[in-house]
């Protein structure tokens, strides 16, 4: 049976869950469909997204439609969960976009999109609840062409009545006509194949080129409907075998595969090429030591159904694996490999975490242990000064999720702290031949390292050394020693302890002792070096920023518009019943229910990170 690996990607409310349901009753998955509002979906299974009524965790789960399998991971819409989005898309082969037909491209839509194009994941577009009052298609995809700069083609228009969708490629009807034109000239402009069918274009010749431009992303086709009422989804189904490409890999070749999701005693992962069978021994890459498969199963969001073998395009559950983690690669230790692991995102907000009783404080940091290897975008880390556990998160939502998680998995009674965000320091002005002398000869065995180093400011956030000495005065095992002291002086800068960015760091020249030096000396030199530089250069603190889109009546909109300015907010963009602005995370704490009071209950807002600027 063919295979299709496809995501689910949407903003919080387009409507992906009900998509889903509505997909896996088409195909015969389930013969009933859930609701969100009722907390009846298959993909929602876990009971905080229930009570919240939206995705928290992706979920996977098959079906099958028209001679293909579909694994599907219904991923979330919500900002603070966008890395377990980034997790699914690594190991995804194609993933439908959903939009809302009145909204268009809204914000964390555009987020997931630019992550899909990082990952090069070929989508479809689908824009949902065309149902809607004041819904409109020619506007949705006018959205999608200028905020995500991708070339969207109209495969369906709506009929007159919202009882179905008309499909331009496949025997449309003569009224239709200038739409499926339309269409064709679209398609000839980047296809040279449907270019030299121009002038009477069959619709095998259309339907190729649709794929082929679908497949190297140069073009998005574009579907409609209406999920609620099950308009647009046998169409969309379709869609997704006939354009999003089908997985490749040797079933018969090398086991390589990908783990991207840990739940509990169970790792889901992807397999690229060979087979993977129950009970065998497979290499992990990363951490260098051999795991055991006990058990494979097949995924239905929180359903398994034990099978012998998974093969290459496979997305399955395993069991049995002791200690790897998200984005730990397994292969044969014979054919080592080590795929790109995806990115943790940085962590925004922390709070502190404390146990309610003693026992529970000897408990909390192994259940905090098993939070973050679960969760790769959770940190947890000691205050050097209060001696207090900190959780840090992507947003306030994120950790109010984790500590409920960790109270219901572990039985902890727990109290947390007020939210604080993460700041970053960052060199405005640097400082030049800083030297440092690490010297310990107290008898025996000693230690000597003498560097000399330059800061200077970086753009961007990140790091980059360099040396400049030259005569062999500081060996190449001792330069390398200098760079990782410098990193990890970067942890913990002078103006808070918060991390350093943004900075270059060039060793000029240093000393050496011919029993004395060693690389520990040098690394210590370059991390106490750093440290007296940065004390002597010019520091600014920078503060977590966040891009706030809000949705209120017009004659609300002053008191909105105050209220934004009393958080430090920088207005960007203002139209007839929305705002945008640019306002420091810090202010965002609570402001949903401040929005709800200043708006009469009328009021919504959505937010995405934006960086870092210099507080205030």
């Amino acid at each position: 049976m063919r295979v299709r690996n496809l995501g689910i990607l949407a903003h919080v409310d387009a409507g992906k869950t009900t998509l889903t349901e509505r997909i896996l009753f088409a195909t015969g998955a389930v013969h009933k469909t859930g609701e969100v509002h009722h907390g009846t979906t298959v993909t929602d299974f876990d009971p905080q997204e229930r009570d919240r009524g939206i995705t928290i965790f992706a979920a996977a789960v098959s079906c099958d439609w028209k001679d293909h399998r579909l694994n599907l991971i219904d991923t979330p819409g919500h900002v603070d969960f966008s890395d377990e989005v980034e997790r699914s898309l690594r190991v995804l082969d194609g993933a439908v976009a959903v939009f809302d037909a009145v909204a268009g491209v809204e914000p964390q839509s555009e987020a997931v999109w630019r992550k899909a194009d990082r990952y090069e994941v070929p989508r479809i577009a689908f824009v949902n609840k065309m149902d809607r009052p004041g819904a409109d298609l020619g506007a949705a995809v006018e959205s999608i062409r200028k905020r995500l700069d991708a070339i969207p083609l109209v495969l369906q228009v709506p009929m007159d009545d919202l009882s179905g969708v008309i499909d331009l490629v496949h025997n449309p009807p003569a009224s239709v006509a200038a739409a499926r034109r339309q269409l064709e000239e679209a398609v000839a402009e980047l296809h040279e194949a449907a270019l030299d069918d121009i002038a009477d274009m069959s619709d095998v010749t259309l339907a190729n080129a649709i794929r082929d431009l679908t497949l190297s992303r140069q073009a998005v086709p574009v579907l409609c409907g209406a999920a609620y009422r099950d308009i647009g989804v046998e169409e969309l189904l379709d869609a997704v075998v006939d354009y999003l490409p089908a997985p490749g890999g040797d079933p018969s070749g090398d086991l390589v595969a990908l783990v991207f999701k840990r739940a509990g005693r169970m790792d889901y992962l992807r397999i690229y090429d060979g087979t993977m069978r129950k009970g065998d021994v497979v290499w992990d890459a990363g951490a260098g030591r051999n795991e055991r498969i006990a058990r494979i199963l097949r995924v239905q969001a929180d359903e398994h159904t034990d099978v012998d073998r998974a093969a290459a395009g496979d997305i399955v559950a395993v069991a049995g694996l002791k200690a790897v983690k998200a984005g730990s690669t397994l292969s044969t230790r014979d054919h080592p490999v080590l795929l790109e692991a995806p990115q943790a995102a940085e962590p925004l907000v922390s709070v502190a975490v404390e146990a309610r009783t003693r026992q529970g404080a000897q408990r909390l940091p192994q259940a905090l242990a098993t939070l973050t290897h679960e969760d790769p975008s959770l940190l947890v880390r000691t205050d050097a000064e209060t001696g207090q556990i900190l959780l840090s998160g992507l947003g306030e939502l994120h950790l109010e999720v984790a500590v409920e998680k960790l109270r219901q998995t572990t039985g902890l009674e727990v109290t947390t702290g007020r939210p604080q965000v993460t700041f970053r320091e960052r060199v405005a002005t640097g400082v030049s031949g800083v030297t440092y002398r690490h010297v310990k000869q107290d008898g025996g065995a000693g230690q000597f390292a003498v560097v000399v180093l330059d800061v200077t400011p970086l753009d961007g956030d990140g790091f980059a050394f360099t040396s400049t000495v030259t005569g062999g005065r500081v060996p190449a095992e001792y330069i390398r020693a200098v760079e990782a002291g410098c990193r990890e002086a970067l942890a913990a800068g002078p103006l808070g302890g918060h991390p350093v960015v943004g900075l270059a760091v060039t060793l000029t020249d240093g000393q050496t002792h011919p029993k004395d030096s060693s690389e520990t000396a040098f690394r210590a030199a370059g991390r106490f070096g750093l440290r007296q530089a940065l004390h002597a250069a010019t520091l600014r603190l920078l503060e977590p920023v966040a891009e706030v889109t809000v949705t209120a009546p017009s004659d609300t909109l002053g008191a909105v518009l105050g209220d934004l300015a009393a958080r430090r907010g920088q207005v960007t963009d203002s139209a007839l019943s929305t705002v945008t602005a640019i306002v420091p995370l810090s202010e965002l704490f609570g402001y949903a229910s401040r929005l709800r009071s200043r708006t009469h209950g009328r009021g919504t807002f959505t937010s995405r990170p934006a960086g870092y600027r210099p507080a205030a």
